[in-house]
């Protein structure tokens, strides 16, 4: 009769031929362990079926050891790179993490309290930008909380993300040192503070460049390829056209370039374009864009930092840590035409 028995790390360590402390390390700190060790030890785990996740110890110590995280979008550049920080800092504290993709449904956002209310969980990331819908409704108190990438309105959860501000100054300093004086903001959105900041740090950039506003064209957007797209129709309705586009994040920068490529414009020559994130794609777009870099894996790293340092600790008090984005430098912004 085969064994029942689950495996133990006394096994993952025999088959692997490496100690005990050896493997936890593997497990819990990867990076400080040899290639080749992390290897044999990952191998000796899938032949024994060991468990090491946060969900069986938190069952084992009747305690929950996962973190709960809430994106609209796993599908968003943005979110994988992220989520390799926050595991990677959880998993060194013993902590694991549970997915909830809400896809901006917030029937689905309540359906994932539940992992909240019964104690599966027991702190929470929000990629979302707002608190679950209809938890004060249900009077689910949300366990410790941090926001990243969106601060949370009106709320005093805590936010780790890029110095939008700073960064989009940053992007239209270097428009500006181009020889650009009529500069399109592209994706002004009131709902969305993230995108509120960027305005933000354009304005202060023109301010200072002394571009008067009746010199400046801002207009809505969602973040999306499509605002972007739309936003080149909008502005071709107009008498007088920008030189550059400074768009709101990667998306809405495709999105223009696909507008203006579609009407035969020669970019960089006719139109410079500059966006925010630095998603993958950004190389692949022609020309390659430039734009500004969010730290992605860094934001995760410090985001679950505090989270657990605020369920070891409990403040009250809501703190926000920015990280200040750099300038990446590709071939989608150059002088002005001459029209």
């Amino acid at each position: 009769m085969p064994n029942s028995a689950p495996a133990t790390i006394d096994d993952v360590a025999r088959i692997a031929e490496v100690s005990i402390a050896t493997v936890s390390r593997a497990i819990h700190t990867p990076d400080k362990v040899a290639k080749t060790t992390r290897q044999r030890v990952n191998q000796a785990i899938a032949i024994t079926g060991y468990t090491t996740n946060a969900m069986a110890r938190s069952l084992r110590m009747g305690r929950s050891n996962m973190i709960l995280i809430l994106a609209p979008d796993i599908g968003d550049p943005n979110f994988s790179t992220t989520l390799i920080g926050l595991e990677n800092e959880a998993r060194a504290h013993g902590f694991g993490v549970l997915i909830g993709h809400t896809q901006n449904d917030p029937e689905r956002g309540l359906e994932y309290l539940k992992f909240l209310s019964s104690g599966q969980a027991a702190g929470l990331v929000l990629f979302t930008g707002h608190e679950p819908f209809g938890h004060q409704v249900i009077g689910q108190r949300l366990p410790p909380s941090v926001a990243v990438f969106e601060p949370v309105f009106g709320s005093k959860t805590s936010y780790v993300g890029v110095d939008d501000t700073a960064g989009a100054r940053k992007a239209a300093e270097h428009l500006l040192s181009a020889g650009h004086r009529r500069i399109a903001f592209i994706g002004d959105a009131k709902t969305r503070l993230g995108h509120q900041r960027r305005r933000q740090g354009y304005d202060l950039a023109l301010d200072a460049a002394r571009i008067p506003p009746d010199h400046r064209l801002v207009l809505e957007g969602d973040g999306t390829i499509e605002s972007g797209r739309l936003a080149v129709e909008q502005l071709f309705m107009r008498d007088t056209l920008p030189t550059a586009f400074m768009c709101v994040n990667d998306a809405t920068a495709v999105g223009v370039i696909n507008g203006l490529t579609a009407r035969g414009y020669d970019l960089p020559r006719d139109f410079s374009i500059i966006g925010f994130d630095d998603v993958p794609q950004a190389t692949y777009v022609n020309p390659a864009l430039t734009t500004i870099r969010q730290p992605r894996s860094a934001i995760g790293r410090q985001a679950m930092a505090l989270l657990l340092e605020t369920l070891a600790e409990r403040p009250t008090e809501r703190r926000e840590i920015l990280i200040m984005p750099d300038l990446i430098v590709r071939g989608s912004v150059t002088g002005p035409a001459r029209r």
